[in-house]
């Protein structure tokens, strides 16, 4: 590691370790280590790992060059636990290679847990990638045999985000009898991880610790047996997919990079405490939108980051990507030391479990990329000073109440079209005050593949004056004043620190103020060759954002 880079990222901290001692320091001492040390010494902060899938397994932990090769590139990376998948898509990993594997991993310093992908198994569903059919027996008792024999080698194992079902069978429809299939697949998902997911591992090893990973697409989570209100409470721990790729490629993205931030609150809020990390991936991606899902992740207070997977990201894209990550790692620990330990603020959003999105699929992610910081959670959120409305709350029966009282309180409320639509067509429209506004789109506009219509998509490029004037009452409350065209997403922690962060292509220029603050003091930028321009003028920060940067700042 260059002086001048552990340099730059030294000043970038210090201010932030001088305003609050649970901010860790990036000493003298480290701008002579590399990033494993670094890792190392600020694992408690937060840490980065791999993922070795069961074909990678095979591929490039057989031999003990490929093993001394991974544990290599690892360290350079400044990774510091791994896991090892057993099986994948029908594969399952040889135990002897997994056992040298493990061993020599744990020689080397790591942590290493298990993994599992349940693809491949039993009876396929023909439909999504290689899914499986849960009602069938002996797809249950090759699940049980999986987690006996991964449970005999690890004391962790991670199940990847394919535990879902798509499948709609003649056995599946004759035991879902007169059940919706959300409910039908839920209640079997749930059975089935007692009874041949955790029961078998627990008896193999009684000190087994099982993740449930979930994936990205939150608004599809209850159509295919995810059920984030039971799981959490069966499952050890909750791990969250943090991959939004990049959000202008039809194959890939289509969501933007707002959404990871606001998904680890989400999941946070259904996990009650079990969330232990993020997930994000290379592909479709450039070294700015890989980065970017880090960055995210990180501000979405994930404790730890595995960077799928050791196999993708050796070729592709994936060299590239890690090229950039690893110049930016201390910056991210940087940012990870500046939001640790603090209560995010903004406008406050609910998805009830398993609400269907209507014409609002995704669009948490569209409105957080207008300057809007958001709060998640589960139930209504009472306390927030401003709210979001979408059309997920119809799925809470005390939704109608609360919503009237908080508009009679006088808070500002800004309801989605879709949700506006659908009260009206039940009779039941939404209150015409002053404090109510509404988030223009046409929901009947085309959609793409998840399910966004064209028109919400369109708003990220709604002009700087509207997006201004959207925000303006939300954020009175909060004692903020925000100027910035889309694109630039804007964060807040505690009561003093504040993170901007620019998606564009060019520079912005951003106004800042916040109530009682006399100034802004710039803690963290990253990339860290990056340069605000900064000026304080009557209480207002005027400041020129480089693009694809973010800057940290805390209010003096």
């Amino acid at each position: 590691m260059k002086r001048c880079f552990m340099l730059a990222v030294l000043a970038m901290t210090a201010a932030c370790a001088a305003m609050d001692g649970t901010v860790a320091k990036i000493s003298q001492r480290e701008n002579r280590e590399n990033l494993w040390q670094l890792a190392q010494r600020y694992e408690s902060v937060h840490r980065f790992s791999t993922l070795f899938p069961a074909n990678d397994v095979r591929r490039y932990l057989s031999t003990p060059e490929g093993i001394e090769e991974a544990i290599q590139w690892c360290k350079a990376s400044g990774i510091t636990k791994v896991y090892l998948e057993t099986f994948r898509g029908g594969y399952q990993a040889d135990r002897e290679t997994l056992v040298r594997a493990r061993d020599r991993f744990r020689e080397a310093g790591f942590i290493v847990c298990g993994g599992v992908t349940t693809t491949g198994i039993g009876k396929k569903t023909g439909k999504y990638s290689n899914t499986c059919c849960y009602t069938h027996k002996p797809t249950q008792e090759q699940l049980a045999a999986i987690f006996r024999f991964t449970a005999s080698l690890f004391d962790v194992i991670m199940i990847d985000d394919f535990y879902f079902t798509d499948c709609d069978c003649d056995e599946c429809k004759t035991a879902k009898g007169n059940q919706d299939w959300p409910t039908y697949r839920m209640a079997l998902l749930d059975r089935v991880s007692e009874e041949f997911v955790i029961q078998p591992a627990r008896e193999t090893n009684p000190n087994v610790k099982i993740i449930i990973k979930y994936p990205e697409w939150y608004d599809r989570f209850h159509d295919r047996g995810y059920d984030v209100v039971r799981e959490p409470q069966l499952f050890d721990i909750t791990w969250i997919g943090t991959e939004t790729r990049d959000p202008d490629s039809d194959r890939w993205g289509r969501k933007p990079q707002y959404g990871a931030y606001w998904l680890s609150l989400w999941a946070a809020a259904f996990s009650r405490g079990k969330l232990g990390g993020g997930w994000y991936d290379p592909y479709g991606t450039t070294a700015h939108t890989y980065c970017e899902q880090g960055r995210q992740t990180i501000l979405g207070l994930c404790k730890e980051t595995v960077l799928f997977c050791y196999g993708g990201l050796q070729r592709d894209t994936g060299p590239d990507n890690v090229a950039a990550f690893r110049r930016e790692m201390p910056e991210q620990l940087a940012l990870a030391a500046f939001v640790r330990g603090e209560t995010p603020r903004g406008v406050g959003t609910y998805k009830p479990p398993h609400s269907a999105p209507g014409d609002d699929a995704y669009i948490f992610n569209f409105v957080g990329m207008l300057g809007i910081p958001m709060t998640a959670d589960v139930k209504f959120p009472a306390a927030a000073p401003s709210l979001f409305l979408t059309r997920h709350v119809l799925a809470d029966p005390a939704f109608p109440e609360a919503f009237e009282a908080a508009v009679s309180a006088g808070k500002p409320v800004l309801v989605s079209t879709a949700l506006k639509d659908a009260l009206e067509e039940a009779g039941q429209p939404a209150p015409s005050a002053p404090n109510v506004s509404f988030l223009a789109y046409d929901p009947r506009a085309k959609k793409s593949f998840y399910g966004v219509p064209d028109s919400v998509r369109e708003l990220l490029n709604m002009p700087r004056e509207r997006a201004d004037a959207l925000r303006r009452p939300l954020l009175e409350p909060l004692g903020i004043e925000f100027s910035a065209p889309p694109r630039v997403s804007l964060y807040l922690y505690g009561k003093r620190k504040v993170v901007v962060e620019n998606f564009n292509d060019a520079a912005v220029e951003i106004g800042l103020k916040m109530r009682g603050a006399k100034g802004f003091e710039r803690v963290l930028v990253i990339p860290r060759e990056a340069a605000p321009d900064m000026q304080m003028h009557e209480g207002v920060l005027r400041m020129t954002l480089p693009p694809r940067s973010l800057a940290a700042l805390a209010a003096k």
